[in-house]
């Protein structure tokens, strides 16, 4: 995908159209997933002939299929998304799980992606002793590539085979420094193509004095892979790596959750979907939270939001899901999203707001 969702976020146009779908990563259910990518192609081309006039709706109709042929589903993750209108055709690949759905509305449906910027984890492991450094890029558990330009960077240079200074700790220590400065340096280089959080696999010693001399401590993970891991295969770093990064999400995720009741005490929630929609619209929300699995069409007029059923849903003035709506505006005035599971938020009704005073 060449489009990124700030880009896709900013767009609004007629009949700006979203095709979601859970796929497959491995054969034989992969091969299943064009079948219900044609399926829900199909339900939008309806959509495309009852609400626009014939010429339009066969162009995007036309762009539509062109895109759903470029998709090799041999390279499927978790879902796919495809977004189009008279000027984008693209798609991307997700790392969650969705709800299958076609969303055709005047912006593009993106909270599926915005979930997963929140639920899934792009980073890079930095796989560090006091001879030689790697750099790997993750997504979740799987490797996205290991670099290989600049890395892997031997110590060459910073270390000492006098018997005088080997006896000398501080010295060491002063050597190593020097190393692990020069090593810092080509990590922010590869951070500064592509700004993803740092996590260090190595003994604990190795990780304390790296930090003393990191130019860009903020963008290190509080947490770190404790072992020697230098000489093992990517992959098996990786798999470790993500098991201590998805605890470090849920935990996070809890934390917010604990921001949600500690809001409710001093009266700074909002349950009401219109008074979240006033409020948003003023700047006043921090933090939108919501239940996964959640969607509900609706009608904006002004100021008031009605919901309707889904009978009435397909109707062009329908926004196809009132909730992606607010999320994205909310996003736009500078405010967060949680994203929860099904249930933990029976108690606000699954949709809920933190505001800033």
């Amino acid at each position: 995908m060449n489009i990124t969702l700030k880009e896709l976020k900013d767009i609004y146009s007629e009949s700006c159209v979203t095709i979601i779908l859970n796929t497959h990563r491995t054969k034989p259910d992969n091969e299943k997933d064009s079948i219900t990518l044609k399926n829900l192609c199909k339900q939008a081309e309806e959509r495309l002939l009852a609400d626009e006039n014939k010429r339009d709706a066969e162009k995007l109709i036309q762009r539509i299929q062109k895109l759903a042929s470029q998709i090799d589903h041999r390279h499927n993750l978790e879902s796919l998304v495809l977004f189009i209108n008279e000027d984008i055709a693209e798609y991307t690949r997700l790392p969650i799980k969705v709800e299958d759905r076609v969303v055709i509305d005047n912006s593009f449906a993106t909270r599926d992606l915005v979930r997963s910027l929140h639920q899934a984890a792009n980073y890079f492991i930095l796989v560090l002793s006091q001879q030689k450094v790697r750099v790997i890029e993750a997504f979740n558990d799987k490797v996205v590539k290991e670099y290989d330009d600049s890395f892997p960077m031997e110590n060459t240079q910073f270390y000492s085979t006098n018997k005088a200074e080997l006896s000398n700790a501080s010295r060491q220590t002063s050597l190593i420094a020097e190393f692990y400065n020069r090593v810092d340096k080509e990590v922010n280089k590869v951070r500064k193509e592509n700004t993803l959080p740092v996590l260090i696999c190595s003994e604990q010693s190795n990780y304390h004095e790296y930090l003393k001399v990191a130019d860009q401590k903020q963008g290190i993970f509080d947490i770190f892979l404790n072992k020697n891991r230098l000489d093992e295969k990517a992959h098996h770093i990786v798999e470790d790596a993500w098991e201590i990064v998805k605890k470090h999400l849920i935990e996070k995720n809890n934390d917010q959750k604990q921001e949600l009741t500690k809001a409710v005490s001093i009266g700074k929630y909002l349950s009401d979907v219109n008074d979240i929609h006033r409020a948003i619209r003023k700047g006043r929300v921090q933090t939108l939270f919501i239940e996964e699995g959640l969607f509900q069409p609706g009608v904006i007029e002004g100021n008031t939001i009605r919901f309707v059923s889904e009978v009435e849903h397909t109707q062009k003035a329908m926004t196809d899901d009132i909730y992606d709506e607010l999320i994205e505006v909310n996003m736009k005035y500078g405010g967060d999203m949680v994203f929860l599971p099904k249930g933990d938020l029976s108690d606000f009704n699954g949709f809920g707001a933190i505001t800033r005073y």
